[in-house]
């Protein structure tokens, strides 16, 4: 089987999984995101994400992910709601609206990884892969980038044509060499909808995201009491922010996922001012089983609450 043959029947796996996007990129460093990336953490532009400082090279260069790899396939999964919260109610972003996605894209990932080499027969006995959802240090964004998946737009996110950005990425490396897609160029154009629109000012230019002001990274990854600025713009927003990419004029084409496990918990959408005011742990457990929300912790949680009722 060629590459080309290979790579037609490796997208035609992906598709029927539910993926809706699937490209593939050549293995290389990753020489021209160096830049950008170093100048990105010599800003602190990371706050208080300090393993984003580690495994450098790992980051700009994947061969140590797998000896000899040769070719990252990227894929992305569609996450957005089919049912959405109440205006009124305490916000949380799509992303986390139904199970981990970390639990769905591996299981899917090992699947399509599984179906390649065994049943299809696609990749050869002897190929090594490993499959990747934001568990390990790749620079997941610019790798669907490089296999023509989409464009990184100005409000960092990666956006698909015709489909938006509400998507999950992953990967699956392999050590054999494949038919290799072209990045696309940024179709952003003069837009800037995401720049005017982020309440905090967090993307203080296109594509540079300072995190010590994003509202995302605030409320979810960040540790401690969220700065008074920023704590008077959350309004709604209980777990992360999809402000910049509700304004996002790409997101027009946004269709809602057909993957069951994201749907939204009954108990998610059901969620109101009065219960999250008196929100005890068990409910917290119950409510967010199997949710990504659990990463905040209910401290975190209950953080953010606080502080928005001051607000």
């Amino acid at each position: 089987m060629t590459p080309e043959q290979a790579s037609l029947l490796i997208k035609e796996a992906a598709y029927k999984l539910g993926f809706g996007a699937c490209g593939i990129a050549q293995v290389a460093s990753a020489d021209t995101e160096a830049l950008y990336f170093d100048q990105w953490i010599a800003a602190g532009n990371h706050a208080g994400m300090q393993y984003m400082e580690n495994y450098r090279a790992l980051r700009l260069d994947p061969t140590d992910l797998i000896p000899g790899a040769q070719s990252i396939i990227s894929v992305a999964l569609n996450y957005y709601p089919t049912v959405k919260q109440a205006p009124d109610a305490p916000q949380i972003a799509y992303y986390a609206y139904g199970k981990d996605y970390h639990i769905v894209m591996k299981a899917k990932l090992q699947q399509l990884c599984a179906e390649l080499i065994e049943p299809l027969g696609i990749l050869p006995s002897t190929t090594q892969a490993r499959c990747f959802t934001d568990s390990a240090p790749l620079l997941e964004r610019y790798w669907a980038w490089k296999a023509g998946l989409g464009w990184i737009g100005k409000n960092t996110n990666l956006i698909i044509p015709k489909q938006g950005s509400y998507f999950f990425l992953g990967e699956l490396v392999v050590d054999i060499p494949l038919a290799y897609d072209a990045p696309i160029k940024s179709r952003c154009g003069s837009c800037t909808q995401c720049l005017k629109h982020c309440p905090t000012g967090a993307l203080e230019s296109p594509r540079m995201l300072n995190a010590n002001k994003c509202l995302s990274y605030l409320t979810i990854e960040h540790k401690g009491e969220i700065p008074a600025k920023q704590a008077a713009q959350l309004g709604k927003r209980f777990y992360g922010c999809d402000t910049c990419q509700q304004v996002c004029p790409w997101n027009r084409f946004a269709h809602p996922t057909q993957e069951a496990a994201f749907e939204p918990n009954p108990a998610l959408l059901a969620l109101d001012e009065a219960t999250l005011s008196t929100l005890t742990r068990e409910q917290y457990q119950q409510i967010f089983k199997n949710s990504p929300v659990k990463r905040a912790k209910y401290e975190g949680l209950m953080r953010t609450q606080a502080q928005r009722k001051v607000t």
